[in-house]
Order: C-alpha cells, then sequence, then structure tokens
C-alpha cells in the first residue's frame, strides 16, 4: 500500500475523529490482530482495493486494523476481510501530490513532512529556526492544500545528531554503532551516514581503531557502511546498557503504531512508537527522504544508534529535535534500505 502507514491509537480513551471521516457500524467486530498479522493483512487490501485505498493504521488498544477507503464498496471489502473500515476524503493520490508540492515550493530548512494515516493528512513541521518570511512561505503554501496537509511548530532544532549503540569515534566526533552486518563473509557494521560523511576511520570507545568506511551517503538517505580492519568481537546485538544485550536476528520495516526501541551512546536506552513513514526532513545540511518518523527521545550523540523491535533491526538514528528531557520527534534511516543499497546482511 505505496505511502501507507499503520499507526496507533495510543492514547486511552482517545479516538481520532475528523470532519471528513467516518467509521462504518454496521458490520460485526473486526478481528484481533497482531502487529504483524494486521501488517499482513493490510498489505492484501492494499492489492484488493488498489485507488480506493487511502491509508492503514493498527489501533494498539483494540488490537484491530483500521482501513481508510473512499466509498461504502471499498469498506465492504475491507470488513469482510476482518478490518475496520473508514470512509475518509482523501486519496494517498491527493496526499502524495501534497508533498510533491511541499518538495517543489516549501523545502526550507527546519522543515519536515510525513503522511499522517489517522488525520488523513499531510503533517508538516517547522523547528524554532523557521521564522519571518520563511514561516510565512511555509504558511501560504499548506494554506494552499486545504485540508490536505496541517502546519504544526517543533519548539526544537532539526538537525543531524552525532552519535548511537555502543560509542564509536573518530577525528573530530563520536558517533553510535548501528548494527553488525556482513558482506561476503566479512564483517562490517552500519551507522549514520551523517556521521561517515565527517569521519573515515574509527576507533571504539577506548580509542582502539576498528575500522574504515566503505560507504557513505548523506544527504538524500543517511547511512554509511563500516569495514572491520581489526580482530574485535562483532556479535549480532544491541547493547542494553544494563549489562545485557538484545539479540538482532533479522530486519524488518517499521509499521506507524509499532513500539520500538533506541539504543545510543549519549541517552542509552529510550523506547517510543513510530509515528510516520516516508518522513523529508531538511536539515540545514541536507534534504534526507524516506526516514521512519517517532516520538522516541534522542540527542547529540546518538546518531546512528539502532532502532529496533525484539529481535528486528528497524533503523539507524538520524536526527530531529528536542532531547530526553522535553521530548520531541526523532527520525531514523530504515535499516532494510540501507542493508540493500550496501549489499549486506544482519549477522
Amino acid at each position: 500500500m505505496a505511502g501507507a502507514g499503520i499507526a496507533a491509537l495510543v492514547a486511552a480513551g482517545v479516538t481520532f475523529q475528523t470532519a471528513n471521516a467516518s467509521e462504518s457500524t454496521e458490520s460485526s467486530a473486526p478481528r484481533t490482530l497482531s502487529l504483524a498479522a494486521a501488517g499482513k493483512l493490510a498489505s492484501t487490501l492494499g492489492e484488493d482495493l488498489g485507488t480506493a485505498a487511502a491509508g492503514t493504521y493498527y489501533d494498539a488498544k483494540a488490537k484491530s486494523l483500521v482501513v481508510n477507503v473512499l466509498d461504502r464498496e471499498a469498506a465492504r471489502t475491507v470488513e469482510a476481510a476482518g478490518a475496520r473500515a473508514r470512509v475518509v476524503e482523501h486519496s494517498l493520490a491527493q496526499l502524495d501530490a501534497a508533498r510533491t508540492t511541499l518538495t517543489k515550493d516549501a523545502t526550507i530548512p527546519g522543515t519536515s513532512w510525513s503522511t499522517d494515516p489517522v488525520g488523513n493528512k499531510v503533517v508538516v513541521t517547522a523547528d524554532r529556526t523557521v521564522s519571518g518570511a520563511a514561516w510565512a512561505k511555509l504558511s501560504k503554501v499548506v494554506d494552499g492544500l486545504g485540508g490536505k496537509a496541517e502546519l504544526k511548530r517543533s519548539q526544537g532544532e532539526f538537525k543531524p545528531f552525532v552519535a548511537g549503540g555502543d560509542a564509536i569515534t573518530g577525528s573530530g566526533g563520536r558517533c553510535s554503532l548501528g548494527f553488525n552486518v556482513t558482506k561476503g563473509g566479512e564483517p562490517y557494521f552500519l551507522t549514520a551516514g551523517h556521521c561517515t560523511d565527517a569521519i573515515s576511520s574509527w576507533s571504539d570507545a577506548d580509542g582502539n581503531q576498528i575500522g574504515t568506511n566503505a560507504d557513505s551517503q548523506f544527504p538524500g538517505n543517511d547511512f554509511g557502511l563500516v569495514k572491520y580492519t581489526a580482530d574485535v568481537d562483532h556479535p549480532s546485538a544491541v547493547d542494553l546498557y544494563d549489562g545485557s544485550t538484545q539479540a538482532i536476528t533479522h530486519a524488518a520495516e517499521a509499521t506507524v503504531g509499532e513500539k520500538v526501541t533506541r539504543s545510543g551512546s549519549t541517552t542509552q536506552v529510550h523506547t517510543g512508537t513510530v509515528t510516520g513513514l516516508n518522513a523529508t526532513v531538511n536539515y540545514s545540511e541536507g534534504t534526507v527522504s524516506g526516514l521512519i518518523q517517532t516520538d522516541v527521545c534522542a540527542e547529540p550523540g546518538d546518531s546512528g544508534g539502532s532502532l529496533f523491535d525484539g529481535d528486528a533491526a528497524i533503523g539507524l538514528t538520524s536526527g530531529g529535535s528536542g532531547d530526553c528531557t522535553s521530548g520531541g520527534e526523532t527520525f531514523f534511516q530504515p535499516v532494510t534500505e540501507a542493508l540493500s543499497a550496501t549489499g549486506t546482511q544482519i549477522g
């Protein structure tokens, strides 16, 4: 379901009702589904519904899949499959067109946008550096999109974080190791691309050199691949900073509404929820697209670090706004894309 996310209703007793959306009350209760089962059903329904599909999200409280559709005929298909149907105004094509307009007319440093399937709109966020003429321009573009977009203000500043799981250092900076991977039987690790863009040779927290860059992509993407040059242990695991580790066995796509955990060398371990997919962030250093948006906090020094769900690798810490005192938005490079681009495997 291209561009569609699965989002959760995370506040007890909170429902998301909008003037342009309604939920069916004619069918029997939807099936109880795990997050993984909901993702599979969403993919199947996306193929069945085609252009009548308008996004999906996961209701974590009810453990059910909610599917946005454009008409009652599509709603009946959804209900027959065991999901809950919600008739909305805007199609995915309309929301994608709104994103295209934002890219063309509002690529302003300090802004981001992602599709919100619960609100059936594109949520545009401006950080505290966007003011004056830039704010006026952004407001005009968003207003021109009508109900397809909403403008929000972040009190923080969008910037790439510099550091992740275990600390890795180089001349002029510190980042975090994301995930250990292999390529052709040889050991490598993934971290953030804005880290490898600035640093080419890496050491561990004790200053022992452990690797050199093999690939680096930033901006556009935000991932880097480092080849181990030292004979050191490189388990497929994430440091939980309590004397234990979480084994990582595979990579997986993120789902909006999914509960995730981040490990980083500055703020260590924090949890939260995936709130958006295919997010675009306009850092002052350049634009990065296709990111995972979350409400997991992070701070400088956490870049490159691990975003995971149990034994599944999900993302690499890119950047965001705020901190682990006030909160904020944090963005992650999808691991699946980094693995594919670098020809590597978890392990």
